[in-house]
Order: C-alpha cells, then sequence, then structure tokens
C-alpha cells in the first residue's frame, strides 16, 4: 500500500486564462479501486496527463508507483497480437497472457492474428490484461467502455472488480458500480474522494446538495428578516436619541442621561443584528459551491400523417458479400423507441445507415415512408474540427437555440470561441446531440450517443426523451439508459462467430 498525494495542484493550458486546476490537494491509496467521474471538459483526461508528467504544473504530486495509461497507443498495428502484448509487458510468460485473456472471455487464437484484425473490443481487452500484467504499476484507464457492448462491458467491469490500483474514467453508471470501491469527482468548486461505488457518491451527493438548498433558503429568510430588525432598531435608536433635544412634556425637561442610555441600547441592539446578518451571508457564501444545474432540454419532434414509419422484412447486412446477421424484421410506427441491441459487429449501426438511405448491401427489403424526415447523430465525432459559427451555418441551425441548448449542456461562453477539434470527446458529442435537438423530425436515428457524455448530461437527456417522446431508433450499450428510454429491444444475433 501507497499513498499518490496531491498538494496544492493549480494547472492551465498555455492558450487558455482560465485555470483547469486551481490549489487542489486531495491523496488515494494505490490499492483503491478509484471510479474518476465529472462534467465534460472538467480535466479528467488532463489530470491523467498531469499525472503521466507530460505538462508543467505548481504544486506537488507525489507517488512511489509508476504510471501508466489505456488506451495504450499500438505502434504497430499489423503485428502479431502476442508481439503487441510481449512490447506492452515484457516480464510476463505466454501462459499469464493466456491466463488474464481467458478472464476477460477472449479465444487463445488471437494471440497469433494481426492486432488491427481484432475487434475494438477485444483490442480493449487484450491491451487491458497486457496492462495489469505490469507489476508495481498504478493504471490510468480513460474511458475503456466506448466499444465495449453490453455483454463486453459485464465482462470488463467483473474483471476489473477483481483487480486493484487504477484510477477509471467512465460515465456508465452501472460500469462503475460493478467494479470500483472509491470516487474520485472533480465537483464545480473543488475534488473530492469518497468510499463507495457510484450509486452510494450519488446519494450522499444528492443529499448534500439538498441539504444546502434548504439551508441557503433558511438563511436567505434569516438575512431578511435581520435586515429588517437592525433597519427598525437603527430608526428607534435615531428617534430616542433625537428626543433629547425635545420639547418638556407636562412642565419636565427631558431626561438625557435616560435617553442616551436607551439610545445606546438600540444602536448596540442594531449592530448586534448586523453582525448576525454578516455571519448568515458568510455562512450561505459557502453554500450551493457544488451544485450541479440541469436545466430542462426541449424537443420539436413532428408527428408523421400515419402511424407505420419504416418496415423491415428479412434484413441481414452484408460486408463484402459475407451476411453478418440472422434476418430481422420489424416495424417503426409512431412513438416507438427501439434499441438495437447487439454484439459489437453484429450489424446495428448499418442497420441505422440503411434507413438513413446509404447504399449499405443487405438482403431483404426494407419500406421508408415518404416525405419521412429524419434526424440522425452519428457514432463518429473524428471530422468534427474548425470554428463553431462554420459548423452552424453547414448545418443550417438556429445560432441562438444551438449556443442555448450547449450552455444548459455544460459549455461555457469561451468554448464558442474554440476551435472544435479541441473540444473534449464528450463536448464533441454534445455538440451532434445539440445539432439534432435543434432539427424538427418525425424520427431520430442516434447512434451510440452517449459515449464519452457525463453522468449528468445522460440523466439530462434521459428526462428530455421522457418528457417529448419522440419516436426513436438508436443503438446505445449503457444499460441504465437503454431500460429508462427504449419501448422495444430489437436484437440482432451473427450468423457466425465473430472475431
Amino acid at each position: 500500500m501507497a499513498m499518490i498525494q496531491v498538494q496544492d495542484l493549480t494547472f492551465a493550458y498555455p492558450s487558455s486564462f482560465d485555470n483547469i486546476f486551481e490549489k487542489v490537494s486531495f491523496q488515494i491509496d494505490t490499492d483503491w479501486k478509484l471510479g474518476f467521474i465529472g462534467r465534460n471538459g472538467r480535466g479528467k483526461t488532463t489530470f491523467f496527463n498531469l499525472l503521466l508528467g507530460k505538462y508543467e504544473y505548481s504544486g506537488k504530486i507525489t507517488s512511489s508507483v509508476e504510471f501508466n495509461y489505456f488506451p495504450y497507443p499500438v505502434s504497430d498495428p499489423n503485428k502479431y497480437t502476442y508481439e503487441i502484448l510481449e512490447e506492452i509487458c515484457p516480464q510476463a510468460e505466454d501462459w499469464e497472457f493466456l491466463r488474464e485473456i481467458a478472464y476477460l472471455n477472449v479465444d487463445a487464437e488471437i494471440m497469433y492474428r494481426p492486432f488491427h484484425l481484432l475487434s475494438n473490443g477485444e483490442q480493449t481487452k487484450v491491451l487491458l490484461a497486457a496492462l495489469f500484467l505490469n507489476e508495481g504499476q498504478f493504471l490510468l484507464i480513460d474511458e475503456p467502455t466506448n466499444h465495449l457492448d453490453i455483454e463486453g462491458r459485464k465482462i470488463v467491469s467483473n474483471y476489473l472488480q477483481k483487480k486493484k490500483g487504477f484510477i477509471l474514467i467512465s460515465h456508465d453508471r452501472n460500469f462503475l458500480d460493478g467494479c470500483v470501491d472509491h470516487i474520485l469527482s472533480i465537483n464545480r468548486a473543488n475534488i473530492e474522494v469518497q468510499s463507495g461505488n457510484y450509486s452510494s457518491w450519488k446519494l450522499n451527493f444528492d443529499r448534500q446538495q439538498e441539504y444546502e438548498v434548504a439551508k441557503n433558503e433558511r438563511l436567505q429568510k434569516d438575512i431578511g428578516r435581520l435586515k429588517q430588525a437592525a433597519k427598525r432598531s437603527e430608526g428607534w435608536s435615531h428617534k430616542v436619541e433625537s428626543s433629547k433635544n425635545g420639547t418638556k412634556i407636562a412642565g419636565l425637561k427631558p431626561d438625557k442621561g435616560y435617553v442616551g442610555h436607551k439610545a445606546a441600547k438600540m444602536m448596540k441592539r442594531a449592530k448586534t443584528l448586523e453582525s448576525r446578518q454578516q455571519k448568515a451571508l458568510e455562512e450561505k457564501s459557502k453554500l450551493l459551491k457544488n451544485v450541479e444545474k440541469t436545466e430542462p432540454l426541449k424537443l420539436r419532434p413532428i408527428i408523421y400523417h400515419s402511424n407505420d414509419l419504416v418496415t423491415l422484412t428479412d434484413v441481414s447486412i452484408q460486408y463484402d458479400g459475407q451476411i453478418v446477421n440472422q434476418p430481422i424484421s420489424f416495424k417503426i410506427e409512431q412513438g416507438d423507441r427501439i434499441v438495437l441491441n447487439g454484439k459489437n459487429g453484429s450489424g446495428k449501426s448499418s442497420i441505422l445507415k440503411l434507413i438513413l438511405g446509404n447504399a449499405i448491401q443487405h438482403t431483404g427489403s426494407m419500406h421508408v415512408s415518404s416525405g419521412l424526415i429524419i434526424s440522425y447523430v452519428q457514432q463518429d465525432t473524428s471530422h468534427l474540427k474548425g470554428q463553431l459559427s462554420d459548423f452552424i451555418q453547414d448545418n443550417g441551425i438556429d445560432e441562438t437555440l444551438f449556443k442555448s441548448i450547449l450552455r444548459k449542456m455544460d459549455f461555457d461562453r469561451i468554448q464558442f470561441e474554440k476551435d472544435i477539434s479541441h473540444y473534449s470527446g464528450g463536448q464533441k458529442k454534445k455538440l451532434l446531440i445539440a445539432k439534432s435537438l435543434c432539427e424538427q423530425a418525425h424520427l431520430y436515428i442516434w447512434d451510440e450517443p452517449l459515449n464519452f457524455i457525463d453522468i449528468y448530461s445522460r440523466i439530462q437527456i434521459e428526462e428530455l426523451i421522457q418528457k417529448f417522446n419522440p419516436t426513436m431508433v438508436f443503438v446505445e450499450h449503457d444499460q441504465a439508459f437503454q431500460e429508462k428510454i427504449g419501448t422495444k429491444i430489437i436484437s440482432l444475433y451473427p450468423v457466425h462467430k465473430q472475431f
């Protein structure tokens, strides 16, 4: 057991005037299984790069362990998988590699295939296996679930649950609950460490926010009451003091000593009330710094003139003439929210593109109703670059509405001035979702919309869909999202074993 200590960490990118971290201090145990959570753009991957020594910073990071990063950069994907693993962990024996990949339900034969021929999910699994064989290293795992289907996520979560000594960035709530014992959270005002999984952290965080909101409301009332009381006391004091020079009452002069004493007493009361008011203001200023506001989003779906939108009959996708999935038949009707489920490589994204009208090789038949307006969120964000104003103009969307949606999804205004290529993965995905929310459509087709999206925004999107009930077909491996949003599940099954 060893400690990783962070003291007064302050960091900002050279091109930015805003600090990503400012005088941050905390410590973690190298035996912990840490889930690392926080809004997109808060600095999770940046913190990993600081631990890896990639940037200069002020403050101190002290550790007795060496850090390693996932995803590991593979220099030559044309090499055989066993060669890649030997490069990552040269001291490991063959049997150790085989043992680790067996834990991840990966067949031994992939060791003798070129790495680039492995599926994305298989690449994720074998790289994790090799990295965990490096003894004495603390692993920094950055978003491993983005290329894993639901079954793959369960397998990797179970694998990580048996390991120790890692920090895991993930926004999949079920995945985190299955494999971490501590949460490291980047909040609005601080970074905190808490024992437990995501669900226990979220419960405590929500309770703290509810407590602070209630206390803030009470203090606001107290401050208003104290202001009025202090104002009255001060007014009475001035009135009493001015009566020293008043007229005689019943032939008697005012007792200036008594009046002065009474005025002083009133003034002291006013000062006490002011002091209590100031104390309440100081107490209030410490509240609500970490409150995560998620303003409700809006969507404008269009009702189609008939109930049936799309019909697929015995459709199988073909890659290079080879059929990859068993025939499927389903109908998209008004109000459906259909989840396309299946293993990686089973043709889910191709089915979506087929509905969009792309030239996808397939067998069977498909009918799309005439005049159907479709809004599409694609899986890939690598093409996004350039200025936001150009993106708005190229896509013909309302600038005011678009930026308003982004602001509600936790975009700072400063992001509007940056090149889109500098956005985080989650921010790029939010860009595509915001574009879709600006579009009035009969059908919304979203392909893995939640990749890289933070937990708060996931919940925000869930609430949006539940409120406006758009007709949707989507692929998404976040099981919690599937269960809350989907009204039907269409499963795709491979026609042969997928490698």
